[in-house]
């Protein structure tokens, strides 16, 4: 099934909402970089949450970058999102493992560890926006949940989720994302609480069979709920050959020299994606001769 996200308002647009199935693009940066299966829910669950994190943002150039460094054996997290529902990442270290926490389930907070997540924003100004906090719990929701309290000073309650199949491919994935408005009636927040405590799993969701349209009715169906918008998400990397050559002439004529001599073809690879570029000799001496 194809991935999309739906956009959403209740209350009286006192509440506005995002829901998110993810589970092929999740899927696709598993094969991509070969994570292990508690890598692969990791960077999948920071993945979700980028994507309707992008969905956002108001300009069609605007790009959203979560960032997440931890003492835990996968090190770090990177992952970009744009606003038209395009999202990659990696894994500092993709096989890193952990064994299952005291519930059985994949420990993500575990392989994460005690650390911090850097949110960057860069919307066309001078400076990108950017906010660093430490992480709660590494689990990802929960840091999420807690930067838009901290830094966004927005109420939310981010809720993601990637289940595996035994093989080791993603089975399902998706979250989403309810926030409040400033304007908030107490009694529209108190019921939404009480909503929210009574929610399942994500992935017990998704495994039931529910589209984020349906997961969204299940949290605010009886809070005036109305999609206000639908859109395809996927797993999108803007790197080329092109691209990769510009990364060679940065480095200067002395490096560049020092390749050539070695009279070997370079190999470079994306971090995002993982594809290769090979570059020959002669195409060495072609990018020198412009230093």
């Amino acid at each position: 099934m194809t991935d999309y996200l739906v956009r959403a308002t209740a209350a009286d647009a006192q509440i506005r909402a995002f829901a998110v199935t993810s589970g092929s693009l999740v899927e696709y940066a598993r094969s991509a970089h070969n994570t292990s299966p508690v890598v692969t829910a990791a960077l999948g669950r920071l993945m979700t949450g980028a994507v309707m994190m992008g969905s956002m943002l108001k300009g069609k150039e605007d790009m959203l970058t979560l960032q997440i460094h931890g003492a835990g054996p996968v090190h770090g997290l990177t992952v970009t999102a744009d606003s038209l529902g395009n999202v990659k990442g990696y894994a500092d270290r993709p096989q890193a493992m952990m064994p299952p926490n005291h519930l059985g389930k994949l420990d993500v907070g575990g392989v994460i560890g005690a650390g911090v997540l850097t949110v960057m924003k860069d919307m066309g100004l001078k400076e990108p926006y950017a906010s660093t906090i430490e992480l709660k719990t590494g689990e990802i929701g929960d840091d999420l949940t807690y930067y838009f309290a901290a830094s966004e000073q927005v109420p939310s309650s981010v809720a993601l989720g990637v289940l595996m199949n035994q093989n080791n491919t993603v089975r399902q994935a998706g979250g989403f994302i309810i926030q409040l408005m400033p304007f908030t009636a107490e009694e529209v927040i108190d019921r939404l609480e009480e909503k929210l405590s009574a929610v399942q799993s994500v992935t017990s969701m998704l495994e039931a069979g529910n589209t984020p349209e349906q997961i969204l009715e299940i949290v605010l169906g009886d809070m005036g709920l109305e999609i206000t918008d639908t859109m395809p998400v996927q797993f999108t990397c803007n790197c080329s050959k092109e691209r990769v050559e510009k990364v060679l002439f940065s480095l200067g004529k002395k490096e560049l020299q020092e390749m050539i001599a070695e009279d070997k073809e370079v190999e470079l690879h994306c971090h995002f994606c993982n594809r290769h570029y090979t570059f020959t000799v002669e195409e060495l001496r072609k990018i020198a001769k412009y230093q």
